[in-house]
């Protein structure tokens, strides 16, 4: 048998049910429920009607620049305005990397210097053998003369 929710509740009394099961004791809990205690002050202020500033919303733009780098030394740049790409794959030199750091912030500069130096060891090594297999290759070329 399937009975209606509605229907169910017809003959019932519809004094409000407690969550522990019981039936509320008298209408003084129902006006309870229905009015707001009236012993706490009311805390919400009401609301002014919103008048419009008359001064001017800033305009935000974003654009994104992004700086990346190599061990090597080699820097490249991308500028995106928006979601729209401006420039991809700009070759900038190391120089104008660490320019460029510095007058933003010296937090930014410092670790952009630093690997900018351990490149130009890394350059200053590479030049440093390459000097000696050539001096090498030289010697090589007098001795087959001779």
């Amino acid at each position: 048998m399937t009975v209606d929710a509605a229907s169910a509740t017809h003959g019932r009394d519809e004094t409000p049910v407690s969550h522990e099961g019981e039936q509320g004791n008298a209408p003084e809990q129902r006006e309870q429920q229905e009015q707001p205690e009236q012993s706490q002050p009311d805390t919400a202020k009401p609301q002014r009607a919103k008048t419009k500033s008359s001064a001017r919303k800033t305009r935000t733009v974003v654009l994104t620049l992004t700086v990346t780098g190599t061990a090597d030394g080699e820097w490249q740049a991308e500028l995106k305005h928006g979601s729209k790409w401006v420039a991809k794959g700009l070759d900038i030199p190391a120089s104008a990397v660490s320019r460029a750091a510095k007058e933003l912030h010296e937090e930014l500069s410092a670790p952009i210097d630093q690997v900018i130096n351990e490149a130009r060891e890394q350059q200053q090594a590479k030049v440093a053998q390459l000097e000696a297999e050539l001096e090498q290759a030289r010697q090589a070329l007098a001795e087959l003369q001779d």
